[in-house]
């Protein structure tokens, strides 16, 4: 689950603190990285649980009504919701249930978060229109889980602010989490049961080396890189550029020289992104010219053997 754009993220806001932090330790720097990457996937399993407990405060108020609808003699109310097959499969699953409990992952102490989405989910035009619909497969109960989590969860105030309080990691991982929950609903097949997989931590162990590589070459050669980004930027003033700007091209300059199989286009482009996100509206623009210059300058001298694109052809 945790991929590059992650990893890249996190090394951006690391790297920040750790030039902010007084007492200067690599080890205890990178070991902070690891937990942040590692609260990431927490949330991950955390938000797949937000489903399992809606669910499960849908079939309380469900058998609260099933009681009195028969004590009144009443029309009994449909289990349709409650009994989603692709709910219910989750509930079950083998690798969320093993996290949650050695984790001890609850909402039960936001009760009242989950019965006020359920609320929102019940007077929600996707609800009505599933819960009147005579049949169901197990395709429809997965979609629909997929458009509830997009309209009520995806863009939530009211949970970015919960999440907050609960980790100063989880607000600005939630973006980049719940395209993986999205995936992961998706992915979900009837024939697996409770065994079906969820994404791992980690893809493989060459991802949990790339954070690892990128952050320590960007601390270990910053001198080395400051004196690029000072030769590269003899129109401008240095020392009065935006700081995040130069951690962000910082850690770029460590991709490029680190990762001989990443393109260099790539690189550029995936850190000018970050800097549209956490620096200046100017900061992109800046960025992508200073990266694409040092990156001429690294293929010329013969630093870094990589395909870029011509200047003339821009």
């Amino acid at each position: 689950m945790i991929n590059r754009e992650l990893i890249r993220i996190k090394v951006v806001q690391l790297t920040y603190a750790y030039y902010q932090n007084g007492n200067k330790n690599i080890d205890t720097a990178e070991k902070e990285l690891f937990f942040s990457l590692s609260k990431a996937y927490d949330l991950y399993n955390y938000l797949l649980l937000l489903i399992v407990d809606i669910t499960r405060e849908e079939r309380r108020r469900i058998e609260i009504a099933t009681q009195r609808a028969q004590r009144e003699g009443t029309e009994v109310p449909s289990q349709k919701f409650v009994y989603n097959k692709f709910a219910g499969q989750l509930e079950e699953n083998k690798m969320l249930n093993e996290f949650v409990e050695s984790q001890k992952l609850t909402w039960a102490d936001d009760i009242e978060f989950v019965r006020k989405l359920c609320n929102q989910i019940e007077s929600s035009e996707d609800y009505k229109e599933y819960m009147n619909t005579a049949e169901s497969d197990y395709e429809t109960d997965r979609e629909l889980w997929r458009k509830l989590y997009k309209l009520f969860i995806l863009n939530n105030p009211d949970l970015d602010s919960l999440l907050e309080e609960k980790s100063l990691y989880w607000n600005d991982d939630k973006e980049v989490v719940d395209t993986f929950v999205l995936k992961t609903i998706k992915r979900f097949e009837a024939d697996n049961k409770n065994k079906q997989e969820l994404l791992p931590e980690y893809a493989d162990e060459e991802d949990k080396d790339f954070a690892r590589k990128l952050f320590r070459a960007t601390i270990l050669n910053a001198d080395q890189y400051q004196h690029y980004l000072s030769d590269a930027s003899r129109n401008w003033d240095f020392s009065r550029l935006a700081y995040m700007d130069i951690v962000i091209m910082q850690i770029a300059i460590a991709e490029m020289l680190t990762f001989p199989n990443i393109p260099a286009s790539v690189t550029i482009n995936e850190f000018v992104d970050l800097a549209k996100l956490y620096s200046t509206s100017r900061s992109g623009g800046y960025i992508n010219g200073m990266l694409d210059s040092i990156a001429h300058f690294f293929v010329d001298n013969g630093m870094m053997m990589k395909t870029l694109r011509n200047k003339e052809s821009k």
